[in-house]
């Protein structure tokens, strides 16, 4: 029998984690540590050659670079958390690393490109060359003092490569309530299994780490953060730089995924934002949840999912009135977007004007 989430102080660390079937929802096992949770996934590798920066360009880059072609019959492509180590000594190029998206570079396509991060344009090439990651054995999680279900237990007796193959599964995370924070899916085959040193009739569980995309190590402390459980007061990621607050956003809207949006407040409601520290984009969706929907609220990350919060069921009926204090700071930082063929708009006007239409009445102050 696995202990249940709520049972006792005691039991909920050893539920931090639960391994679960997805097709009939049973339970394969529920454990305190998952080691190989956080690591660095495989990192696609561009070298653009010729490059001539219009920005400064090291370190960590942006959530999402757009690489645009000069034929305007190509479609431009994406390179998501993008990192560069900077322009290799001797040459006239440019590195960039990070995870592409699923379709990458237009076939056959290796000619000029410019580069623009959504808000600015960094540069361009004349030419580029795309190197996949290099295929590398990839640690596994190991789920430790893992408390087994039944259906884990007989499969691990029969012992087969069949039985071994749990197929699709969701690793849940549980926050220090209780209450699960996140989930990630993967396919869990058994590589090995061995006794845990952490309780009789514990098991140590190793799961192949190549069916398994870890979550980014620059990623823990924001994690660690929500861990101990969703904050309490508005605001506890304003000291986060832009990819932090990704992250946390991130962990925002997965959370409101599992226990779904406050509910709606009638209409006529009167919402305030604390503009103070919307200077990049998260920032921008995370002061708009959390007015709408108090710490750690949710309220879209993008134009397309703000339309669908004030569709409703997110914490709004239309209409409604929002007091944008500091809403200068936005202004200053939003103004300025590209599109991603890199056609220039004003995100700030954009979303006043998504709300206007949706019956929220702004003021800015």
């Amino acid at each position: 029998m696995i202990p249940g989430v709520h049972e006792d102080e005691g039991h909920r660390g050893r539920t931090r984690y639960t391994l679960t079937e997805t097709e009939h929802g049973h339970a394969w096992g529920v454990c305190a540590e998952a080691e190989g949770l956080f690591g660095e996934p495989r990192r696609g590798t561009y070298e653009l050659f010729g490059w001539v920066p219009q920005a400064e360009v090291g370190g960590w880059v942006g959530n999402r670079l757009w690489l645009v072609p000069d034929d305007e019959t190509l479609n431009p492509w994406s390179l998501e958390d993008a990192e560069s180590p900077g322009r290799p000594l001797g040459t006239d190029s440019l590195v960039l690393t990070g995870q592409d998206d699923y379709e990458g570079p237009p076939e056959g396509h290796r000619g000029r490109v410019r580069v623009h991060d959504g808000h600015r344009w960094l540069g361009s090439c004349r030419a580029f060359v795309r190197v996949r990651p290099h295929k590398q054995p990839s640690p596994p999680l190991v789920l430790r003092g893992l408390a087994q279900g039944d259906q884990l237990r007989a499969a691990l007796a029969e012992g087969t490569r069949q039985a071994l193959d749990l197929e699709l599964a969701a690793l849940e995370i549980r926050d220090d309530q209780g209450e699960q924070l996140t989930e990630r899916l993967l396919w869990a085959r058994v590589s090995a299994w061995r006794p845990s040193s952490s309780g009789t009739d514990l098991i140590d569980l190793e799961l192949d780490g190549e069916l398994f995309r870890p979550v980014p190590e620059h990623a823990r402390p924001v994690w660690e953060r929500w861990i101990a459980g969703p904050p309490d007061t508005a605001g506890a990621w304003v000291g986060l730089d832009t990819r932090h607050r990704w992250v946390w956003h991130d962990l925002v809207r997965e959370r409101v995924a599992h226990h779904g949006a406050p509910g709606d407040r009638p209409a006529g409601h009167a919402y305030a934002l604390d503009g103070r520290h919307v200077t990049d984009e998260p920032g921008l969706y995370l002061a708009l949840g959390e007015a709408v929907n108090g710490p750690g609220g949710y309220f879209g990350g993008n134009l397309g999912a703000l339309a669908d919060c004030l569709g409703g069921t997110f914490g709004y009926t239309a209409p409604a009135t929002l007091l944008w204090r500091d809403a200068a700071t936005a202004r200053e930082h939003l103004s300025q977007a590209l599109t991603p063929d890199g056609q220039s708009y004003d995100l700030f006007g954009v979303i006043l004007d998504l709300l206007a239409e949706c019956g929220m009445h702004v003021t800015l102050a």
